[in-house]
């Protein structure tokens, strides 16, 4: 596979595969449900994680559609997040992988998109449904767990995660409600932009 290296409007330098698992984040947020994708009028929050401080500002909703996905627990950074994650249905990206994660003690919900090559997991976050605002790439073990490291959208502060298979039958941890209340749905927009 070639792979080309451009600037994208932030001058953030990317490969032609990240801009690929962008435009498949941007097709992931958008064919949401809006009931499922509230907004809510919370604020942004910080939680440790490693040496590094990790910035959370969703205010998402779980989306119902992600509730049958296969589970994954496990920690980011020093914080234990559970994560629904799953093949996408388009028969154009095979390799597909969408769903969100939640951080255990908040709820907060990060929507994530990417693709499976072989081993290799490339994907990118969403807090808002809008815009990118971190990455992450890791491998895949024969066990079904993933490890590898989450990253600021501009490849920065690296936090390790490792990730098991919740097995059929087992619960999952419990996680906190999302404070996220009322607030406006998220129905698309026409360009999804990086982070600040």
């Amino acid at each position: 596979m070639e792979v080309s290296i451009s600037k994208d409007r932030s001058g953030v330098r990317r490969s032609s595969k990240t801009l690929r698992a962008r435009s498949v984040l941007a097709a992931c947020v958008f064919a949401l449900p809006l009931a499922a994708c509230a907004v809510g009028d919370g604020g942004a929050q910080s939680a440790s994680a490693g040496s590094t401080v990790i910035q959370v500002h969703s205010t998402l909703k779980p989306n119902p559609e992600f509730a049958h996905y296969p589970q994954y627990t496990g920690t980011l950074g020093k914080r234990a997040i559970v994560m629904r994650l799953g093949k996408k249905t388009d028969p154009d990206d095979p390799g597909g992988l969408h769903g969100e994660y939640q951080f255990i003690d908040t709820g907060e919900v990060i929507l994530i998109a990417g693709d499976r090559t072989g081993q290799t997991l490339e994907a990118e976050e969403s807090d808002d449904g809008t815009r990118i605002v971190g990455n992450w790439v890791g491998t895949f073990a024969a066990d079904g767990s993933f490890s590898g490291d989450r990253m600021e959208v501009d490849d920065s502060n690296p936090q390790p995660f490792e990730l098991k298979p919740v097995t059929a039958g087992a619960a999952a941890p419990s996680v906190a409600s999302p404070a996220a209340k009322g607030g406006q749905a998220v129905n698309g927009v026409g360009n999804v932009v990086t982070g600040e």
